[in-house]
């Protein structure tokens, strides 16, 4: 339930059941109270994962891009809990290349990627963590996502630089996990990283003295990126042990030779962002160009911590007795200018905004020269009937944006956070913490000769 009204049907909803040539639902490999155990060990976007993600392969579980889809825009699975694992028939890797053979190159991609693909594709979790960031990152943000790719600097990524995006979050994971049963945590490792032991062991082959590799052997940064000379030496043998995913082939291709430039990857993070919005408006806009204000009321309050609800939706409604309603242009700008509200809040806090309440006027000033992105008059006027609740024309400062953040985040705010400033922080931790331990690990060997 939105706000006491009831939930719009999502993307799928209604639509009979994809054919699945290789691809058969399975009962849960692991039972009910062995599920749910595991979540009291997860994180909020662990759970979410879990909770959305329909195909196990090798003990891994993965999302489709359909799973993908609801888990960022329906409040559960379409699903039954019952149906929640897919396994894959015969040959794995046979039933899993043939699903992959259906992922476009990079250059072939659009604002419907997800839609088109639907049930024929597989997500992992750092893959899932990568495209909730995407989400909610502003277009300047992405030139510094790309840059934090290329280790090497040539404008160019690779499928070794895009691994370590997975490397980071599993140092990550290993940092923040939950004490209690480490039977219990090894199972969430497997299912979530596809890996029991920590990842230092996994990187050492057979005779190798016992010295950890990483992806980070070398810092060689400047101040507004770091570069990693050093990408492991047997990289190619990292990944060639990692199944390939969607994600995976439709940026490198099928072989994992190609290279990714950034006006590919600017576009592909523009799609991906657009395609959600899209997903979001047409289940409110019943095919119309527009949807009611009342409509972008529930959407901007959904996944937020406001418990009544409907005290905001009954002042919008007296405030705006005739409907003129919410354009798509309308509603991406509002959003577009969510995925800047960092930049918006320093900016308010500067010219002390952040005190008091603030008029529309200098509201839409405020978006516009911290942003760059113009809102219509009627958006901001609608945005302050919302959220106007003593009717004085002002709009309190604290509160919008404290329920703003909530939006922005889809309700994980509790959890870890992985933008790009905590991108490059865990990067710049585990870097010297692996340093620190190569230095002990030399130093030992020393005092042995």
């Amino acid at each position: 339930m939105w706000g006491g009204a009831a939930e719009p049907q999502a993307w799928g909803a209604g639509r009979a059941e994809p054919s699945r040539a290789v691809l058969i639902r399975a009962g849960v490999t692991e039972n009910r109270s062995d599920f749910e155990d595991l979540h009291l060990y997860a994180t909020p976007r662990e759970q979410r994962f879990r909770r959305f993600a329909s195909l196990e392969f090798e003990g891994q579980l993965y999302m489709t891009p359909y799973d993908f889809i609801q888990a960022v825009t329906s409040d559960e699975p379409k699903r039954k809990q019952e149906f929640k694992m897919l396994k894959l028939l015969g040959r794995m890797s046979r039933e899993l290349n043939q699903i992959l053979m259906e992922t476009p190159p990079v250059w072939k991609g659009s604002s419907k990627l997800f839609r088109n693909l639907n049930e024929k594709g597989v997500i992992s979790y750092t893959e899932y963590l990568f495209l909730l960031c995407i989400l909610t990152k502003p277009h300047a943000g992405f030139r510094i996502a790309f840059n934090m790719f290329d280790t090497d600097g040539n404008e160019m990524v690779d499928k070794k630089e895009f691994l370590v995006l997975q490397e980071i979050f599993r140092k990550k994971n290993e940092k923040r996990e939950k004490r209690g049963d480490e039977e219990k945590r090894a199972m969430l490792r497997l299912q979530l990283y596809g890996y029991h032991t920590p990842t230092n062991s996994v990187l050492k082959t057979e005779g190798e003295d016992l010295v950890p590799r990483s992806y980070w052997d070398t810092l060689r940064r400047s101040t507004s990126q770091a570069l990693f000379s050093d990408l492991a030496e047997r990289a190619d043998d990292i990944s060639s042990s990692l199944s390939d995913t969607t994600l995976l082939v439709h940026f490198f291709g099928k072989k994992g030779k190609a290279e990714l430039n950034f006006e590919d990857f600017y576009r592909f993070m523009d799609n991906l962002q657009t395609e959600v919005l899209e997903i979001e408006f047409l289940s409110y806009s019943n095919g119309m160009n527009t949807i009611s204000e009342e409509d972008f009321a529930h959407i901007l309050l959904r996944y937020t911590n406001v418990e009544n609800t409907s005290s905001y939706l009954e002042n919008m409604r007296c405030s705006i007795p005739e409907e003129k309603g919410i354009t798509f242009e309308e509603f991406r700008s509002f959003f577009q200018f969510l995925n800047n509200l960092e930049d918006f809040t320093i900016a308010m806090q500067m010219y002390n905004f952040a005190s008091r309440s603030i008029g529309q006027d200098e509201f839409k000033r405020a978006v516009y020269v911290a942003t760059g992105v113009k809102l219509s008059p009627h958006l901001v006027n609608t945005v302050f009937k919302i959220f106007d609740v003593d009717r004085d024309d002002q709009l309190s400062y604290k509160e919008f944006i404290g329920i703003m953040k909530d939006r922005l985040n889809r309700g994980f705010r509790e959890a870890p956070k992985y933008g790009w400033k905590e991108y490059y922080s865990c990067v710049m931790t585990v870097t010297s913490e692996h340093l620190r331990d190569l230095w002990k690990q030399f130093r030992r060997r020393d005092m042995l000769r």
